[in-house]
């Protein structure tokens, strides 16, 4: 068994417990602002309460 992980268009190796990708519907920039600075925010937090890298 490979340590990769694949798809038709994607192969990848994740050596961590969180793998998350968030597109919006077509990849509007729908984060601007006060909203963008909370979530990046928030996004820092939750990683550093488990010990992740973002």
């Amino acid at each position: 068994m490979s340590r990769f992980e694949k798809l038709t268009h994607v192969l990848w190796h994740c050596q961590y417990q969180y793998h998350i990708v968030w597109v919006p519907k077509y990849r509007y920039r729908v984060l601007t602002g006060d909203v963008a600075r909370e979530v990046h925010n928030c996004i820092q937090v939750y990683s550093s309460r488990l010990g992740c890298r973002v």
